[in-house]
C-alpha cells in the first residue's frame, strides 16, 4: 500500500524524499506523526499487517520492497519495523542494505518507550499486549490466526501462562478501551490500560 501524505504548500517537501517501508499495523500512527510533525518528505509503503502473526514473511517482503523502492528512484529508505519476532533478521538486512529501523524489539516496546518498557522488566513478563490496531482488529489478528474461533480449547495453551492484558493506547478512545477490556475478558486475563501516545515512533520518524 502506497500512501502520499497531503500537506499545505508551506509544509511541502524542501529536501529529499524518503520512503518508509512499514508494517501496516502502524500505518495510522505513522501518518498521524507525519502530519503532526510536518514530515512532508515521507512516502509511505505499507506491507501486510497480518505479517505481525507470521514474522517469517517480513524480511522477504522487505527485500522485495527495497528493490522496488530503488527501482522507483528512492535513495533514502527507512524501515518502520522493530525486530518484530524475526530473531535479528531485520537487523542483518539493515546491515546489508545500509538501512535503519525503529529501535526496539517490537511495537509494544517502542510505543511504550523502549527505556520505559525495559525498566518494567519482570512486572510485564506475564503480560499480553494490545495496541490501538490490535484492539480494533482483535478477532482478525489474534483469534482467527490462532484458530481460537474454531478451537477455543487452544486458549489455555496459548494464554494460560499470561496474567494480564495490557492495552498500550496511542489515542485515548473509549470505544477501543471497551474492545480491549472485552479482549481481556475473552482471554480470562486481568486488564491494564496505559495511554502511551506514539512513544519512540515519533523520535524515530523525526530522524529520517
Amino acid at each position: 500500500m502506497m500512501s502520499e501524505i497531503e500537506f499545505p504548500a508551506e509544509k511541502r517537501p524542501t529536501h529529499e524524499k524518503v520512503q518508509i517501508i512499514a508494517c501496516g499495523a502502524i500505518a495510522r500512527e505513522i501518518l498521524a506523526v507525519c502530519r503532526q510533525q510536518g514530515l512532508a518528505h515521507v512516502d509511505l509503503n505499507c506491507l501486510p499487517a497480518i505479517w505481525h502473526a507470521y514474522p517469517q514473511k517480513i524480511v522477504p517482503g522487505l527485500e522485495q520492497a527495497v528493490q522496488e523502492a530503488r527501482q522507483a528512484g528512492f535513495t533514502r529508505i527507512f524501515f518502520a519495523y522493530a525486530d518484530c519476532g524475526t530473531g535479528g533478521d531485520i537487523d542483518r538486512l539493515c546491515e546489508r542494505e545500509g538501512i535503519a529501523r525503529i529501535p526496539g524489539p517490537h511495537c509494544y516496546s517502542f510505543f511504550d518507550g523502549n527505556d520505559a518498557f525495559a525498566a518494567r522488566g519482570d512486572d510485564d513478563i506475564f503480560s499480553f499486549f494490545l495496541t490501538d490496531f490490535l484492539a480494533r482488529q482483535f478477532t482478525a489478528f489474534v483469534i482467527e490466526p490462532l484458530g481460537l474461533d474454531r478451537h477455543p480449547e487452544l486458549k489455555e495453551m496459548y494464554f494460560g501462562h499470561y496474567r494480564k492484558l495490557v492495552y498500550l493506547s496511542q489515542e485515548e478512545d473509549p470505544v477501543l478501551q471497551i474492545k480491549a477490556r472485552e479482549a481481556a475478558d475473552y482471554l480470562g486475563l486481568e486488564y491494564a490500560y496505559r495511554l502511551t501516545g506514539y512513544g519512540d515512533l515519533t523520535t524515530a520518524l523525526l530522524a529520517v
